[in-house]
């Protein structure tokens, strides 16, 4: 495994990370998955050299009970295998009135008022079992909360209580300018961005922003929610409870095997699956200091680590794939 540098953090991250979205299910979202093999997986990926752990408040969260599934099953993980100083850990706040995204004119104090943001700390402080988290980041955002200083305020607090290192964004699906002006307050680190083939948006600004003021980049949604696994048919029904029955609704999974199939026939030896070459498009790009593919089955975390070994796509390949770019929006933006 190669690392690289996360921007300003100066954190030595892992240059494929882990995503646990699925990890621990979430429902209407993803089906539950076995939580043993989810705990092999995130035993296996830290044997093979990996050191980044993205999570959230809200996955798999429970109103119910008050749990936070994904972050407690790592929790579990952590304290049974003792190997707390061997993983950088990054967690996401939720918006407080749950809207993804975050939508337009909606001021700061009704989505991450300052309560809001230290009880939410606390939360996740509990269900890792930790004393610190490495990196938190907010789980949807609006540029012009820039304008205000009582979150500034809050999250230097709790950066002086020790209770989280560094701080960033995860900006709203396919809005990647949509925190430009807030990197130039200095207060936040890194972001967390879609990145992918079809998407190629992010390359026109915030790629040469970051690149600029060593802003640390986390790269998600890399295989288009495995869309570009290139394991999906005209046939693929997807089970109950999984949310990509309507990502790839309608017409879109059909164009999708079309698209699929073509990136298929132009790997040229450069990689010999479709993962391979989403994943090294994305590592091809020096800005990114990170991807981080959803992994819930130790195959995955074998498949994906495998592929940070320093090689990169060919300048001819990454010029062809420009023509690949399939920029849609599946999130009803308000």
């Amino acid at each position: 495994m190669l690392y690289r540098t996360l921007g300003k953090t100066g954190l030595k991250v892992a240059e494929v990370g882990m995503g646990t979205w699925q990890l621990a299910g979430d429902g209407g979202m993803w089906t539950k998955p076995d939580e043993s093999e989810s705990l092999r997986t995130l035993r296996k990926y830290i044997e093979l050299g990996g050191n980044f752990l993205d999570t959230a408040w809200i996955y798999g969260y429970d109103s119910k009970t008050g749990r936070h599934a994904s972050e407690e099953l790592i929790g579990k993980f952590l304290k049974e295998f003792g190997v707390r100083d061997k993983v950088i850990i990054a967690s996401k706040i939720a918006p407080k009135n749950m809207h993804w995204p975050a939508r337009p004119g909606i001021p700061i104090d009704e989505v991450f008022p300052n309560d809001w943001i230290r009880s939410s700390v606390e939360d996740s402080l509990r269900s890792l079992q930790v004393d610190f988290i490495d990196l938190m980041q907010f789980h949807v955002w609006q540029d012009d909360f820039a304008n205000r200083d009582e979150w500034k305020e809050e999250i230097k607090r709790l950066t002086n209580e020790g209770k989280v290192k560094h701080w960033g964004v995860s900006i709203n699906d396919y809005q990647p300018e949509n925190v430009l002006n807030t990197l130039e307050t200095g207060v936040i680190e890194t972001v967390q961005f879609i990145f992918n083939i079809f998407h190629q948006k992010p390359e026109e600004k915030l790629l040469p922003y970051a690149k600029e003021h060593n802003i640390g980049l986390i790269a998600r949604v890399p295989l288009d929610e495995g869309g570009l696994s290139g394991k999906f048919t005209l046939d693929t029904v997807f089970p109950e409870g999984d949310f990509r029955s309507w990502y790839f609704g309608g017409d879109n999974l059909k164009e999708l095997v079309k698209r699929t199939n073509k990136l298929k026939k132009i790997m040229d030896g450069e990689a010999k699956t479709l993962v391979e070459l989403a994943l090294r498009w994305i590592l091809t790009h020096e800005e990114v200091s990170t991807v981080i593919p959803g992994m819930r089955k130790v195959e995955y975390a074998e498949q994906n680590t495998a592929i940070s070994d320093g090689r990169k796509l060919s300048d001819a390949l990454m010029k062809e794939l420009k023509k690949h770019s399939w920029e849609r929006n599946f999130y009803k933006v308000f």
